[in-house]
């Protein structure tokens, strides 16, 4: 039975931001990143069958989980990129393997491409970013245009309420709208880590409302392609088959890669862990492991 991890706090950059840890002594380091407006605790049921096998630490990112918000409401690649740098000085991790989710995958991607003799393993879910095609539409489009829109979804992000829902129910039917590959228990799950319940009963997110409009301007295309080609650690590149992201090894992007390797599942979307886990466990168990599938 996988134990309850541990609750722990750090500093980065002068934020309190909290990680969760299931020791398991003398076993390597392995390192869960989350996605955007998600938390640590998605992982769960990954952490069950990696845990025998891992020392494993899953922070909650910034502005995410239990980690303190930002007060300027600005989040930036690089800023979370810090955070994962400090955290792995924090915890004294030398030769990681990292699993990634969306957002989590791009800054581990980056990281990775930063500090190549720290990382052994690494898989990211959707996490390689916008296609080539999203990023010439962005491209074409005027500079100022772009700024004005970011500011304008800030200004929105800024004034508006947090969402509330009656009861810990609805807020897991919303759950559940999100992403409908989710069980019921994995929903339930989900929502219960995902938010914390108001003095009145009603629940509300625990994720920053301003982590919404991204960054208008941060790493540009090249820069992110540039720290890929620095990594030099087996990369694996998931993908689910009814997600909307984009193939990275049809759109070119996984050639920037030293060594990748693509895997689109079938019958998942973006979040392939939870909507294939058995699928996804048979390619990502003997990937961190470093061990080579027997044939059949």
């Amino acid at each position: 039975m996988t134990p309850q991890p541990q609750s722990h706090f750090y500093y980065s950059a002068r934020l309190r931001l909290h990680y969760s840890h299931w020791p398991a002594p003398g076993k390597p380091p392995l390192l869960l990143i989350h996605g955007g407006e998600d938390h640590n605790r998605n992982w769960d049921r990954v952490v069950a069958r990696l845990h025998p096998h891992f020392d494993i630490v899953a922070p909650d990112l910034r502005g995410h989980g239990e980690s303190e918000w930002v007060n300027s409401g600005t989040y930036t690649i690089t800023a979370f990129v810090l955070d994962i740098a400090n955290l792995i000085e924090h915890l004294g991790w030398h030769h990681i393997r990292i699993l990634s989710h969306s957002l989590g995958g791009a800054i581990a991607l980056k990281y990775a491409g930063a500090f190549p003799e720290k990382v052994s393993r690494l898989i990211a879910i959707e996490g390689v970013g916008p296609s080539p095609k999203q990023e010439a539409e962005r491209a074409s489009r005027d500079t100022g245009d772009i700024f004005r829109e970011w500011i304008a979804g800030t200004q929105v992000s800024a004034r508006r309420q947090p969402v509330q829902y009656p009861s810990l129910e609805d807020a897991t039917a919303r759950m559940k709208k999100k992403n409908d590959h989710l069980d019921a228990a994995l929903a339930e799950h989900l929502t219960r880590h995902s938010s914390r319940r108001l003095e009145d009963g009603s629940y509300t997110w625990k994720h920053d409302p301003m982590l919404r409009p991204h960054s208008a301007f941060d790493m540009t295309p090249e820069e992110s392609r540039s720290l890929w080609r620095r990594t030099t650690c087996p990369v694996l590149l998931v993908r689910g088959e009814d997600s909307w992201a984009a193939d990275p090894g049809k759109d070119g992007r996984a050639g920037h890669f030293q060594d990748a390797t693509i895997v689109n599942i079938p019958d998942a979307g973006h979040w392939v862990h939870h909507d294939q886990l058995d699928a996804f466990m048979a390619i990502a168990t003997p990937f961190l492991k470093d061990e080579t599938p027997s044939e059949t």
